[in-house]
């Protein structure tokens, strides 16, 4: 099956991973050859995933106890805020979940099919982006903003419009554009939620 020609800067940032470069498509042997390549950019988003999804777990954790202080008692809000975060950090756990299997077997491809080294090659290009989770915390956040006045009303307005794309992006066949909106999203509310404290 061949791929489709993509123009403008979305296909350039696709043709980062190895896996997504048009001239390789079919090539496994080159796909294995060229992630050889990126071992270091690789093995600095495995640890940047990594860091992440621990300190998820803390924000998390963190926006639930807020939530349950500023929203009636039995709100939903808390819990669903926190459940979405805590699935970003179980894509981020498993996005990173091969990096040691991989990073260093393809320096050495006669240790490895390389079609396996393809699926790696999605693998990392898709799984740790999906961040369709935070979208569903930011909708939390937002109602809970909107409806009991837990945060600034700018704040509850940037969560309910990104998190509204998130969860969009998130639940379309594109789902890894998630991984674009929901970060910015949490940059955002935790600078605010910091400022208000």
């Amino acid at each position: 099956m061949a791929l489709p020609r993509i123009s403008g800067s979305s296909w350039s940032t696709a043709q980062r991973s190895a896996a997504a470069q048009y001239e390789l498509a079919g090539n496994a042997a080159g796909i294995t050859a060229k992630l050889a390549e990126q071992t270091g950019p690789i093995l600095a988003m495995h640890i940047a995933a990594m860091l992440s999804a621990v300190l998820l777990l803390v924000f998390a954790a963190g926006l639930r106890r807020r939530l349950v202080t500023t929203t009636p008692e039995g709100s939903l809000l808390p819990q669903v805020a926190s459940s979405g975060l805590m699935l970003v950090s179980v894509a981020l756990l498993m996005g990173s979940a091969l990096t040691t299997e991989f990073v260093f077997g393809v320096k050495e491809p006669e240790l490895l099919v390389p079609e396996s080294a393809v699926f790696f090659g999605h693998w990392i290009g898709t799984v740790p982006w999906l961040w369709v989770g935070a979208g569903v915390a930011a909708l939390a956040l937002g109602i809970a903003g909107r409806k009991f006045k837990t945060v600034a009303p700018w704040l509850a307005w940037v969560s309910l419009v990104l998190g509204g794309l998130t969860v969009f992006l998130g639940v379309s066949p594109a789902q890894y554009m998630a991984g674009m909106t929901g970060p910015l999203w949490l940059t955002i509310a935790a600078v605010g939620l910091l400022k208000r404290n």
